[in-house]
């Protein structure tokens, strides 16, 4: 491997010592739990449940409703109390299925049932992983099923497994890597069986030493797989910027991984895979960062999909003053929100609650320093590309390759004058996106 980085990005503080040691807590919920029916790319799930049936865990509540969508999988047993549009962590109302916990946890039959993966045909391991509801836990929530049925397998040449976790505070993919390694390796192992002629990439930051040790242990007598160490640098972990650490291939907008023949997943996502297909066991939790200055005690905690964000707050110590800013997701790419009432879903990996809000500053005038340009991992002109989205220029937006911004805030952390670079260009994106679509 040539290249192990890649142009442009920041440094920035990680704030990962305040919860990279602490084991993971298993959660078990308290109220009622809250299954959005879109917590995934693409169309909204269809709903298979009425008001006042019984589920149990395990069971599909509801069913992909097109190609790119996503099962949606209830993690209790319960009474569907009602469907009904609930706020999500994506800022968005959303139809959702309530259902009363009863606390008694009943499992469908077959729950957690051993199968040998290696007797199983690729179309019955692909059917799993739809079953089972998988989709990008890094936080795209792109179906894992579609993203695994390129249209020619024999052209993947690799599949890696995103482990860089580059975004500040977030630690849940690093305990996973750490207590649940072996689950990494085997579900890699069962992707692999996908693609004939592809190798096995396990890409981890080096500021993780003892995860790369770990799977590195693991992976050792695999002929097919290699672990490699990654340049500690935001955005390691952006797909586009992965590809070519990795590979030295080069993706932009308007192509997917497959497209120069790669398959990208992340560590929880592989380790989901493996659940599915070898243990029957479909994506009903997920591993959540609780972190930040304002948290009394910061965490990874293991919670069931469609939990309430206050009650992880409350196992994690309640908060130690009431924080200025709340952001789901990394303070890089996160969405800030105005409450935690909200619930777990498959793409939320972190709650953080911050003090003070760094990024309430005045905005001055451009300098033209140039440092937006020189951090942008996309060698993209944010101070132009932002003129140009404040002035409703879209056509020098888009002859400045504005579509090819990737959203990761790169320059807006550099930016001397506090200008909201990374807003305004996604912003002028999905504007852009939604007249083309007219």
């Amino acid at each position: 491997m040539a290249r192990l980085t890649f142009m442009g990005g920041i440094h920035t503080y990680d704030g990962k010592e305040l919860s990279m040691d602490k084991p993971t807590t298993v959660l078990l919920p308290k109220g009622d739990m809250v299954f959005p029916l879109t917590q995934h790319f693409g169309a909204a799930a269809k709903p298979l449940v009425s008001k006042g049936d019984e589920v149990l865990v395990g069971q599909k509540i509801g069913e992909a409703d097109g190609l790119i969508s996503s099962n949606i999988i209830s993690s209790v047993s319960g009474t569907v109390k009602s469907i009904e549009k609930r706020l999500t962590t994506a800022g968005k109302m959303i139809d959702s299925i309530i259902i009363t916990n009863d606390n008694e946890y009943k499992k469908i039959d077959g729950f957690g049932q051993d199968r040998d993966y290696t007797k199983m045909s690729e179309a019955d391991i692909r059917k799993a992983v739809k079953e089972a509801g998988i989709v990008g836990l890094g936080g795209a929530g792109f179906p894992t099923h579609v993203k695994l049925t390129p249209k020619d397998s024999t052209k993947i040449d690799y599949v890696i497994v995103n482990g860089a976790e580059c975004e500040p505070y977030l630690t849940s993919d690093y305990r996973l890597m750490l207590e649940e390694a072996d689950k990494i390796v085997e579900g890699l192992k069962i992707v692999l069986r996908l693609f004939p002629n592809a190798k096995g990439i396990i890409a981890i930051e080096d500021n993780k030493p003892e995860a790369i040790k770990k799977i590195k242990e693991l992976a050792a007598n695999e002929s097919n797989v290699e672990v490699v160490s990654v340049k500690t640098k935001y955005p390691q972990g952006g797909e586009r910027q992965l590809v070519y650490a990795t590979t030295g291939r080069k993706l932009n907008s308007r192509k997917l991984p497959s497209d120069v023949g790669c398959v990208v997943n992340n560590v929880g996502t592989v380790a989901a895979i493996y659940m599915a297909v070898a243990k029957n066991t479909p994506l009903t939790h997920r591993i959540i960062t609780i972190s930040g200055d304002a948290i009394s005690e910061a965490q990874n905690f293991y919670a069931p999909i469609g939990m309430n964000y206050s009650e992880i707050i409350e196992a994690a110590g309640g908060f130690k003053s009431n924080p200025k800013k709340i952001v789901f997701g990394g303070p890089m790419m996160g969405l800030a929100m105005y409450t935690y009432d909200l619930p777990v879903t498959k793409t939320t990996s972190a709650l953080l609650g911050f003090i003070e809000d760094e990024a309430a500053v005045e905005e001055t005038p451009c300098i033209k320093c140039g440092k937006c340009y020189e951090h942008c991992p996309l060698n993209l002109m944010p101070n132009m590309l932002e003129m140009a989205g404040r002035f409703n220029e879209d056509d020098k937006f888009l002859k400045l390759d504005g579509m090819e911004c990737c959203g990761c805030g790169c320059c807006s952390y550099v930016c001397p004058a506090n200008r909201s670079l990374t807003q305004t260009i996604v912003q002028t994106k999905q504007t852009i996106q939604t007249k083309m679509k007219r």
